[in-house]
């Protein structure tokens, strides 16, 4: 069985915009699967209502302004390959569902982090970060 006998997610983050972003609200929740990590994204009112954002696990503990900390990276690689890189979202009509696996990580590492939500997509390229524009929202992940 791919989820560990698990029904509800390990960790969660409750997404809020930013002053900017004030309507933008959802979740991102954490299940322990074999091998990583599987990643649920429930995000509403995005501005750019039909675009990517960039989408990434940082290593700050806060989503206070200048909190947020660099992508999460433990072993210290360039971009695209750090831990917390992960697939851009992609938002219609302002709404995002995004589930996928990762191997990168594993729920236990990541909580105390932070999701961030960026303006723009992630190049996938630029260093260090992907260029993925200024934060629109963020949560805070916290174990279940």
């Amino acid at each position: 069985m791919f989820f560990k006998n698990q029904t509800k997610p390990y960790a969660v983050a409750k997404i809020a915009g930013n002053a900017n972003y004030p309507d933008v609200k959802g979740n991102v929740s954490f299940y322990d699967v074999y091998g990583g990590t599987f990643v649920v994204a429930d995000i509403r009112n995005l501005p750019d209502s039909d675009g990517f954002h960039g989408f990434h696990i940082h290593d700050g503990n806060s989503c206070m302004p200048m909190q947020e900390g660099g992508h999460y990276n433990p072993t210290n690689q360039p971009h695209p390959m750090h831990a917390g890189d992960l697939p851009s979202i992609l938002a219609s009509g302002g709404m995002v569902f995004s589930a996928f696996y990762t191997n990168r990580f594993y729920p236990e590492d990541i909580v105390g982090k932070v999701v961030v939500i960026h303006a723009n997509p992630d190049d996938f390229k630029s260093q260090p970060s992907g260029n993925p524009g200024p934060i629109v929202a963020c949560g805070e992940i916290k174990g279940q």
